[in-house]
């Protein structure tokens, strides 16, 4: 595989050796030795999750401030626009985000380590999403960011009206975000200076 770091530390962009001819194609989406070997991350991943979504439905932004969970995510059917938004509290790119195009076709993954939120709009008819997460899903600790965040500025493509879920739709502004705590401390707080 190939790994590419990207404007965010610790977001990872991950190209897998692909093999194909004129039956098709193979490739490891995951090899746990092979992944310790490019990227220098020992991750114990514990949950697979899988949705379908149509067009124009945006999922996020989500974290979890307690068991957080690092995921490596990508797109099997249609195409998607991917987010990582950096909330670490004493990160020097809180607040940055990053985006790419994920789909079936270019089979490119993305690694988003604890202490980002993530999110994706679906730009195709359909597109299937899986993700490996490194804790179990908890909702009790779940939180929103809005996609639509003033101060974050995410440059969504063009020509899509995002359908959101309900809770979606009610998510906080970035300034009211819990945001993760430097070690040892408590996921309590605000954004500094705001």
């Amino acid at each position: 595989m190939n790994v590419t770091t990207t404007g965010l530390p610790g977001v990872l962009l991950i190209e897998p050796r692909v093999f194909g001819d004129e039956r098709g194609f193979f490739f490891e989406s995951f090899n746990q030795r092979g992944w310790e070997e490019a990227t220098g991350l020992r991750s114990n991943f514990v949950q697979d999750n899988h949705s379908r979504s149509t067009r124009g439905v945006l999922r996020g932004l989500h974290y979890q401030i307690e068991q957080p969970q690092g995921k490596l995510v990508r797109c099997v059917v249609g195409e998607v626009f991917d987010v990582a938004v950096d909330l670490r509290r004493d990160s020097a790119t809180l607040g940055r985000w990053a985006g790419f195009r994920l789909s079936a076709e270019n089979k490119r993954q993305i690694w988003i380590p604890e202490g980002f939120a993530h999110g994706f709009l679906v730009l195709s008819e359909i597109a299937e999403f899986l993700y490996k997460t490194t804790d179990y899903y908890a909702p009790q600790h779940e939180r929103a960011i809005a996609w639509n965040d003033p101060e974050l500025k995410i440059d969504w493509p063009d020509g899509i009206e995002p359908l959101l879920s309900p809770k979606d739709a009610a998510a906080r502004f970035f300034r009211d975000a819990e945001l993760f705590p430097a070690p040892g401390l408590s996921p309590q707080g605000t954004v500094p200076g705001v």
